[in-house]
């Protein structure tokens, strides 16, 4: 009765969010308003400060999917996705609300800070037994009551280099509007997401908008650097240069994997990564090509060490035992190209080393392509379909791990029948009035967790978004 209670709460707060945002925008009130018309500067002057704020609410059911087995009939601890048969109510929810506050501080320079409110709880009361799991809004917990935090707050310096003049639309969350060099460099410091710079992509990178699988709305196997909540701290460089783009930053890593604190100092527990991106016409249609390497240097196990570990002393392997300073390495690749106004296609490819456990994703290596559709042919522009499918996959070292009983943080079901897990996800998103938005949305995930001796698990969607 507690739990339902703390549930029917937190969908009220939602509700009560969304009514009292839409209310202003029915009367008229913020978007309208003579404030709301003194956030930014009129014609093609800049912007001086800005306010932006966003909420989404997302609930998720799962089927009761087959599970002969799981890592919880063990004494070793649960990571795998229980079903109802197991004890699990089949229910996961979460509610973010989000400011995003933007001013000019001096010449080319930006600050912005973001405080956020978030309240959720993960299929199985903890994000664990899938590889790509199936809601980018979640963290690594479970939130009940509401939490606040500072998401982001950073500085952006501006230096421009030429090249001629291009115009920075204003309405856009962290970004000031005005007219900038097209070529330029642009430093950033503070505490940001490693998603906020790369990996971007036009038609899947927003799970509170786009398509909501981590392993299809980012690189499955990309390691970036995130704490629990995942944001992080760090420097980050972009040079602008006619239709190139170049990236490259540090940005810090958890001094223990996959909790809150991090190494602030950058020297010990870190991600070093860079991008390159090509920007395209192909049949007189805007297209994006993008690579990126990255290297992760933390306090986290490899797998034949943990194996080694438990030959030794006796046990299933366990990576808790044998954690000391190691390197993760790898790279991917992240296209985009419309093919007329309405509709545009991606994928991604991305590959690590897979040796050592995992700061963010149990994904060695990934592979997701799919395609958006505007809703012009049904005469509803601002609506949306999307068609994705991802197979992700683990290092051979990581299957043998897994075999004998060894857990991460994330996945174990205490045996495995490996097989690469397969991910299926459509949604459409409509628009219901100005920035609310309403989104179906459905995943199949098959060989969830990489064991085809279970699953598999079907989930559905429901998405309440509203910006303004």
């Amino acid at each position: 009765m507690l739990r339902m209670n703390l549930y029917q709460s937190v969908l009220a707060k939602a509700i009560f969010c969304m009514g009292v945002l839409c209310l202003q925008l029915l009367g008229g009130g913020l978007v309208d308003s003579a404030f709301a018309q003194g956030l930014s500067a009129t014609g093609d002057e800049s912007e001086e400060w800005s306010l932006h704020a966003q909420s989404t609410y997302i609930e998720q059911r799962k089927n009761n999917f087959y599970s002969p087995y799981s890592s919880a009939d063990s004494q070793a601890g649960n990571t795998s996705l229980l079903n109802r048969t197991a004890g699990d109510n089949n229910r996961s929810f979460t509610m973010s609300t989000t400011a995003f506050l933007g001013a000019r501080l001096w010449r080319g320079a930006e600050g912005y800070y973001n405080p956020e409110l978030f309240e959720g709880v993960p299929f199985s009361g903890a994000l664990v037994g899938l590889g790509g799991f199936q809601n980018g809004e979640l963290q690594k917990g479970s939130y009940i009551p509401a939490v606040t935090y500072n998401a982001r707050a950073f500085i952006r310096q501006t230096i421009g280099l030429g090249g001629g003049e291009e115009y920075v639309p204003k309405g856009t969350v962290n970004q000031l509007g005005g007219t900038v060099d097209k070529n330029r460099l642009v430093l950033s410091w503070g505490k940001v997401s490693s998603l906020d710079f790369f990996d971007m992509n036009e038609y899947s990178h927003d799970p509170r908008v786009h398509f909501m699988n981590f392993s299809v709305f980012s690189m499955g196997a990309y390691g970036y650097a995130a704490d629990s909540k995942g944001f992080t701290y760090g420097l980050v460089g972009e040079w602008y240069q006619d239709d190139w783009i170049i990236k490259g930053g540090r940005l810090a890593a958890p001094t223990s994997p996959n909790i809150l604190n991090i190494d602030y100092t950058l020297t010990k527990d870190y991600v070093d990564q860079v991008e390159v991106t090509h920007k395209h016409k192909l049949s007189n249609q805007p297209g994006a090509l993008r690579a990126v390497a990255f290297v992760q240097h933390a306090y986290m196990s490899t797998y034949q060490d943990a194996m080694v570990y438990a030959q030794q002393y006796g046990g299933a392997p366990s990576i808790f035992n044998t954690r000391k300073m190691n390197t993760m390495f790898g790279y991917g690749f992240n296209a985009e190209q419309a093919i007329k106004t309405d509709v545009g296609v991606f994928t991604r490819w991305s590959w690590n080393n897979d040796q050592t456990e995992t700061n963010t994703l149990d994904v060695g290596r990934s592979l997701a392509l799919g395609t958006t559709i505007k809703g012009n042919g049904w005469d509803r522009p601002d609506d949306t379909y999307g068609l994705a499918f991802a197979l992700n996959a683990v290092s051979n070292a990581e299957v043998r791990y897994l075999q004998q009983g060894g857990q991460t943080m994330f996945i174990g079901d205490g045996q495995m029948q490996y097989k690469p897990e397969q991910v299926l996800e459509t949604y459409y998103s409509a628009k219901l009035y100005k920035e609310l938005f309403l989104s179906a949305d459905f995943q199949k995930i098959t060989n969830p967790a990489y064991n085809s001796a279970r699953g598999p698990v079907n989930v559905i969607s429901m998405r309440l978004h509203f910006e303004l």
